[in-house]
């Protein structure tokens, strides 16, 4: 029973838990920057895309890091995507035999596509 005028004493409310929001835009920060590592960020990005979405869900946590990481692991992924799409069509046309009928116009094609490719002898 209370006072009139008096109120009940009430602890404040715990701190919201931002683990899984935060998580999602670390990964997406993370794999934006991986994607320069031989497409390396494709695997945090994707991982970050499901914490997101599962923070964002849940509405446990804070909203924006949520939504923040989920729109940076959403471009790492689609950029990724992307450039695996195009390096493996490049690759396809390489290995195409009606196209490049032998090794060596083949070996040809791959040399000048991907001119980072540098032969290395076996020791």
């Amino acid at each position: 029973m209370t006072l009139p005028g008096y109120r009940t004493y009430s602890p404040p409310a715990p701190p919201r838990r931002s683990g899984l929001a935060r998580a999602s835009l670390v990964l997406g920060i993370v794999g934006l920057l991986g994607l320069a590592l031989c497409l390396l960020g494709l695997i945090p990005a994707l991982v970050g895309l499901v914490l997101g979405t599962i923070a964002l869900v849940r509405g446990q946590s804070e909203r924006w890091p949520a939504v923040a990481g989920v729109v940076c692991c959403g471009i790492a992924v689609v950029v990724g995507a992307l450039a695996l799409f195009w390096l493996l069509s490049k690759a396809a046309m390489c290995g195409d035999t009606s196209r490049y009928p032998n090794y060596a116009a083949r070996q040809g094609c791959v040399e000048q596509e991907f001119p980072f490719v540098r032969e290395t002898s076996n020791p």
